[in-house]
C-alpha cells in the first residue's frame, strides 16, 4: 500500500480521483463534439442526432448494475474494482479516437454514417459505464463513511471539474480534434495508473443503513422509499441536464444572435459555455459543497445548488440571447452541476449495504440513464419539430424546478449503524 494510501491524506484523494475523472474526460469529449460532428461534418437531422445519443444510454442500462454486482463478487488482478476501470479506460480510448473517422470506418464498413456513429457511440457509452461504476464504487470502498465519503466524492467532482475545464479550454482554443487527440492519452493513462497504485480492501463493510447493528444484530432492510425518492428527484435532474448537454447547439444556432453563425462559431460558444459551467463545477466542491453540507447537511446543500441550477436555465430562456448572457447564466447553472456529480453519491453510499456497493451504484446510474433515453427518444422529436427552439432550455428550467422540489423533502442520512465485514472473493 503506498504511504499517502496508509495516509488518507489529500494526495490519495488526488489518486482516488483519477479515474472517475478520465471516465468524466471522455463524457466530456462526447458532449463537446459528438453532436457537433454529427450536425457539421456529416449533416445529420437533429432527430438522427438524437438516436445516436440513444444508443449510449441503453447500454447503460444494463452494464452499470451488472458490472457493478460483478465487480462486488469477483477478485482479480489484485483488485474487485480494478479490472474494470482498466478494460473500461482502454476500450473508451479506442472509441473517443474513433470519433474523428466515422466517415472512413462507414467506408471501409459499406455501412452509412448514421450507423457507424450510433456503433460507436454505443461502444463508447458502454466503456464508459464499464468503468464509471468502478471508479466510484472504491471511493466508497477505501473511504470512511460520513464525512470521508463526502470529502472522497467532492474531491472526484473538483479533480474531474479541473479536467473537464482543460477539455473546454483545449477543444474552445485548439478545436474539438486536438481535443479528441489529447484526450485519448489521457483517458488511458488516468485509468490504467492509479487503478494499479491504489490498494482494495480484502474485505468489505456490511454498514451504512443496510446494517444490523453490529456483528450479531439483526440487519435492518434498506429504507427502500427513500432511496426510491432519491432516485426520482435524481432522475428529473439529468432530464433537465442531458436535456441541455444534446440539444444546446440548436438552441445556439437558432435562438441566439450570433456574430458569426457559421459551425466553427457555434462549436467555440458551445465550448466557452461548458468550460464556464465547468471552472464553477470544480472550484465548488472542495471549497464551498463539503464545508456547507457539513453544516446544513448533504441533502439541503445540494436541494439549495439543484434549485439555483433551475434558476440559471430560467434565466439563459429569458435572457440568453447573447454568448456573454449565456456564458454569465451557465455560471450558475455550474453551481447546481457541481453538486449533481458529486453530493448525490455520497448521500446515497450511506444509505446501502456497503457490501453491495457495486450493484447500489449500478442501480443508481439508472436515474441517470432512464432520463437520457427520454430525452434522445422523446424530447429529441420535440426539440426537432419546435419552430422554437427555446423548448430546450423550458423543458431543463421545469425539470430542474421540480427536481429541487423534490430534494428539499428527501431528509438527510443516517447516522452509521452497524459494521460488518464480507470475506473477499476467492480468486
Amino acid at each position: 500500500m503506498l504511504s499517502i494510501q496508509k495516509n488518507n491524506g489529500s494526495p490519495f484523494y488526488v489518486l482516488l480521483s483519477l479515474p472517475a475523472t478520465a471516465m468524466g474526460f471522455a463524457l466530456c469529449i462526447q458532449i463537446s463534439a459528438l453532436s457537433w460532428i454529427l450536425s457539421t461534418q456529416y449533416h445529420l437531422a437533429i432527430h438522427e442526432v438524437g438516436y445516436v445519443w440513444l444508443a449510449g444510454p441503453l447500454a447503460g442500462v444494463l452494464a452499470q448494475p451488472l458490472v457493478g454486482l460483478i465487480s462486488d463478487k469477483v477478485w482479480f488482478w489484485g483488485g474487485r474494482r480494478r479490472p474494470f476501470i482498466i478494460i473500461g479506460g482502454l476500450l473508451a480510448g479506442v472509441m473517443v479516437l474513433a470519433l474523428p473517422y466515422l466517415g472512413a470506418i462507414g467506408k471501409f464498413t459499406g455501412l452509412p454514417v448514421l450507423w457507424v456513429a450510433i456503433g460507436v457511440a454505443l461502444t463508447l457509452d458502454l466503456a464508459i459505464n464499464v468503468g464509471f461504476n468502478p471508479t466510484r464504487s472504491i471511493i466508497a470502498d477505501v473511504t470512511p463513511e460520513g464525512s470521508g465519503r463526502a470529502r472522497g466524492f467532492t474531491w472526484m467532482q473538483s479533480i474531474s471539474g479541473f479536467f473537464g475545464v482543460l477539455a473546454y479550454v483545449v477543444g474552445a482554443v485548439f478545436g474539438n480534434f486536438v481535443l479528441i487527440y489529447c484526450g485519448t492519452a489521457l483517458v488511458v493513462l488516468f485509468n490504467v495508473v492509479p487503478a494499479l497504485l491504489i490498494t482494495e480492501p480484502a474485505t468489505l463493510s456490511s454498514g451504512g443503513a443496510d446494517a444490523g447493528a453490529g456483528d450479531a444484530g439483526p440487519r435492518k432492510r434498506t429504507p427502500t422509499g427513500r432511496l426510491l425518492h432519491i432516485f426520482v428527484a435524481h432522475g428529473f435532474t439529468w432530464l433537465g441536464v442531458q436535456t441541455m448537454f444534446v440539444f444546446i447547439f440548436a438552441y445556439i444556432k437558432y435562438s441566439m444572435s450570433l456574430p458569426d453563425s457559421g459551425d466553427e462559431g457555434i462549436g467555440r460558444i458551445i465550448n466557452i459555455a461548458f468550460l464556464v459551467l465547468n471552472v464553477v463545477g470544480f472550484v465548488l466542491p472542495v471549497l464551498v459543497l463539503q464545508p456547507a453540507s457539513a453544516r446544513i447537511g448533504l441533502v439541503r446543500t445540494h436541494a439549495i445548488c439543484i434549485a439555483t441550477m433551475a434558476a440559471g436555465y430560467a434565466g439563459i430562456l429569458f435572457f440568453g440571447r447573447t454568448p456573454a448572457a449565456l456564458y454569465l447564466l451557465m455560471a450558475v447553472v455550474g453551481i447546481g452541476w457541481a453538486s449533481t456529480v458529486s453530493l448525490p453519491f455520497a448521500i446515497m453510499s450511506d444509505n446501502v449495504d456497503q457490501s453491495r456497493m457495486g450493484l447500489f451504484m449500478g442501480i443508481f446510474n439508472l436515474s441517470v440513464v432512464i432520463p437520457q433515453l427520454v430525452v434522445s427518444g422523446v424530447i429529441g422529436k420535440f426539440v426537432g419539430a419546435a419552430p422554437d427552439k427555446n423548448i430546450v432550455f423550458v423543458i431543463a428550467a421545469i425539470s430542474l424546478a421540480i427536481s429541487a422540489g423534490l430534494w428539499f423533502f428527501v431528509g438527510e442520512n443516517p447516522a452509521p449503524s452497524g459494521n460488518r465485514t464480507v470475506p473477499r472473493a476467492s480468486h
